[in-house]
């Protein structure tokens, strides 16, 4: 028995080697599709720029958390270890994302009139609650910036070592013409940049693009620290090479983040790495899209900020968000719009109810699991993965085997398929069960349809059995 067990730990062992093998994920470092395969076979370190905690997280930056999220929740499925590390920005970061502006953490205290530290804790957890309602896998790691000075000031110490540092006015900056691929990542033109260039806080900078890692010229910020360049505080992209390499190491498998993170955050990341490490600090550097709404880019200044919370309040769940996000590429961004929303939902819907409806579980069919891992092998085409799930009710699979293989592909989708709540049914709903038992019995079944969708919108499903309708909770 001991040899059969050691036999199929091999032959499982196998398929992971194989499934890697077939896994691509387009690496902006690249600009191409590239095969995947993890540092150290069976352990994968994926790290995540994680909000700015200033103000609320809405659905555009929850876009992007889903995809990661089934991002990490695949390479499980494969059969791997991931440990998923996420920063908490909450000092540093400024308006303008570079080197100018007031510091985010700062305005929103103004705004509210509470300290910066309430802030961070305030919106951190306004944060959480929106990863809880998209079901979102909460990182193994989630990382402060506040708490992990120290380890940023170590860090710039060895870059300040490796002669990549001069100091001006403004505090300790990174010499960017000392990495000579500086532009290679981003596609930067600097020639360009540097003709539009105006005179920026700085005019001590050696060029316009030098980035601050240790701010010292704003004694007023209350967020400050003792370091050896003076009293003060770190600049935004140190934390996120300090944190993740803390907790992943100095080279690891995959960095996320959203395509705005390209032209500054990023290329200032792999302009440090190579300032201390002489290397590229993540292997694969993955970018998603935005999510937009109705054609526009989601911002709190243009007023069309949505947050998860505020779905329930409209009528809808968050998970048809989520469903909604996982129709996306996360290279493609989503259009979001009410309509879409209520498109999303009511499929989510059925399929629960169709799932209620079938026999009990069965047996994982390894076919259709092999066309699922085929089609997310591909770049994380989440799309093409979830329609596999309407493929598979469509098939000729026993209803057991479609029930357990779908409930199989929902340990990535996340969709929570397989719950059953018990909640108690509404007098009205009750009554319009009746009503649509009725309707049926006297054959009007375009207005006993019309009554199943009312109950729908109510947030309940009817499944017909030979005792009449029987309401189940969506």
């Amino acid at each position: 028995m001991r040899g059969i067990t050691r036999c199929w730990g091999r032959v499982f062992w196998g398929l992971i080697v194989y499934n890697f093998k077939r896994v691509k994920l387009y690496n902006t470092l690249t600009r191409i599709k590239e095969d995947f395969v993890p540092i150290t076979k069976g352990q994968v370190g994926i790290y995540s720029c994680g909000p700015t905690v200033y103000w609320n997280q809405h659905i555009g930056h929850m876009y992007a958390y889903v995809q990661w999220d089934a991002l990490v929740r695949f390479l499980k499925y494969l059969g791997n270890e991931v440990k998923w590390v996420m920063n908490i920005t909450d000092v540093g970061h400024l308006t303008s994302d570079e080197d100018t502006g007031e510091d985010k953490m700062e305005k929103g205290a103004v705004r509210e009139g509470l300290s910066v530290w309430q802030i961070a804790d305030k919106y951190l957890l306004q944060f959480k609650k929106s990863l809880e309602l998209l079901n979102i896998v909460t990182p193994d790691v989630l990382c402060r910036a506040t708490e992990h000075i120290k380890e940023q000031i170590e860090l710039i110490k060895k870059i300040e070592a490796n002669g990549f540092t001069y100091k001006t006015k403004t505090g300790l900056v990174f010499e960017t013409d000392k990495f000579p691929d500086y532009a290679k990542f981003a596609r930067l033109d600097l020639l360009k940049q540097e003709a539009g260039v105006r005179v920026g806080v700085d005019p001590e900078k050696k060029r316009p693009w030098d980035f601050l890692l240790w701010v010292t010229n704003q004694p007023e910020h209350v967020m400050k620290w003792e370091s050896p360049w003076g009293v003060g505080f770190p600049g935004w992209h140190i934390e996120c090479t300090a944190m993740s390499v803390k907790y992943l190491g100095e080279n690891f498998d995959i960095h996320t983040g959203g395509k705005e993170h390209v032209p500054v955050h990023h290329s200032n990341e792999i302009a440090q790495g190579y300032g201390v490490f002489g290397h590229q600090t993540a292997n694969f550097w993955l970018h998603n899209e935005w999510l937009m709404f109705n054609g526009e880019k989601i911002s709190k200044s243009l007023g069309n900020s949505i947050l998860v919370s505020d779905l329930t309040s409209r009528g809808y769940e968050p998970l048809a968000l989520r469903y909604l996000i996982l129709s996306s590429h996360y290279r493609s961004g989503l259009n979001f719009s009410w309509e879409s929303l209520e498109a999303a939902q009511t499929a989510l819907r059925k399929l629960r109810m169709t799932i209620a409806g079938l026999t009990e579980k069965g047996k994982i069919s390894n076919s259709w699991k092999e066309k699922f891992i085929e089609v997310l092998s591909d770049d994380l085409n989440l799309p093409e993965g979830l329609a596999l799930v309407w493929k598979i009710l469509k098939s000729d699979l026993s209803e057991a085997d479609k029930k357990a293989t779908i409930l199989d592909f929902d340990r990535v989708l996340g969709l929570t398929l397989g719950d059953k709540t018990k909640v108690e049914v509404p007098e009205e709903v009750l009554v319009l069960v009746e009503k649509r038992d009725q309707l049926r019995q006297d054959k009007k079944w375009q207005e006993a349809d019309e009554v199943r969708k009312e109950i729908e919108m109510k947030g309940f499903v009817v499944r017909d059995t030979e005792n009449g309708g029987k309401i189940e909770k969506m």
